[in-house]
């Protein structure tokens, strides 16, 4: 039949308002099914589960809905209450791979003028930030994450959505809330590295009193391990071997001593020879020169 479709679609349309209706006329709606309450002023944070059916208007801003918690919109800095310090200790990473490059920071420095590591200041324009949370994932000291704060609408860009270091900065329970089970997977892995960390001090401190301890106990025992003991027989054949050498090494100093003179003759005979060859040389030649004078002058 002609137009049955329309009125089907019609009919889908009505049921839908009706059902609305009448869920609306409820002492509590559907849509407040796991809802919290915020104040007494009626509103409402909503979680819709997956499997509710119907329609489900939040009346926001007086209901908001409940937000999943990968969410993520801008970054915050996280500041470690338990250590009263930011986490942020000024690397840059962040800045580095941020694609729309909105990250800028300025290191702090000492009264000496020396950097330390912590960030003196620290700006993201949020009117730039693409929400992609490259900076989290590569913070190497969990010192900045995703917040779910979106609210914020302004009337002037700038500088009202470049946001500064007070501005970021959220205290670690806020984070906590927030990212629950981010938080209790990161916090684990801290303490299981703070407790390998403590057992390998442990374990060197350990090693630090037993060798103490070893050195100590040689000390007091007249230092170093006790010699092994030589037998009879073994001390006699020693001693021998150390008259034999003795002998030996007396006969071939006596035959170097008595082949010394013999050898060193020689070489101071060629030594005074040559010293009167050149003597001779010397008077030789100044003969010369005093004839030829002689003969030049008469």
């Amino acid at each position: 039949m002609f137009g049955t479709g329309l009125l089907t679609g019609l009919g889908v349309t009505l049921k839908h308002f009706v059902d609305t209706f009448v869920d609306d006329r409820r002492e509590t709606p559907s849509r407040y099914t796991d809802s919290k309450k915020l104040d007494d002023f009626g509103r409402r944070m909503i979680h819709q589960p997956v499997e509710q059916e119907g329609l489900l208007t939040i009346q926001y801003p007086e209901e908001r809905r409940l937000l999943p918690e990968r969410f993520r919109y801008i970054p915050m800095l996280i500041f470690d209450t338990e250590k009263n310090e930011d986490r942020c200790t000024a690397c840059g990473i962040c800045a580095k791979v941020c694609p729309p490059q909105c990250i800028w920071i300025v290191r702090d420095m000492d009264a000496a003028g020396k950097p330390v590591p912590r960030p003196a200041e620290f700006f993201i324009d949020a009117a730039v930030c693409m929400s992609c949370s490259f900076c989290t994932e590569f913070c190497p000291f969990d010192a900045i994450k995703m917040n779910h704060d979106f609210e914020l609408a302004v009337y002037d860009r700038y500088p009202q959505l470049v946001y500064d270091k007070a501005e970021l900065t959220v205290p670690e329970e806020y984070y906590a809330a927030l990212w629950p089970t981010q938080y209790s997977q990161e916090a684990e892995v801290r303490r299981l590295a703070a407790e390998a960390e403590k057992a390998k001090a442990e374990a060197k401190a350990k090693a630090e009193v037993e060798k103490a301890a070893k050195a100590a106990a040689a000390a007091a025992s007249g230092g170093g391990e006790e010699k092994p003991k030589r037998t009879a027989a073994e001390l006699k054949a020693l001693a021998q071997q150390r008259a034999a050498a003795k002998k030996a090494g007396g006969e071939v100093e006596a035959e170097a001593e008595s082949e010394a003179p013999a050898a060193a003759a020689p070489a101071v005979d060629d030594a005074e020879a040559a010293k009167k060859a050149r003597i001779e040389e010397m008077k030789r030649k100044a003969q010369e020169a005093a004839k030829k004078r002689k003969e030049g002058g008469e």
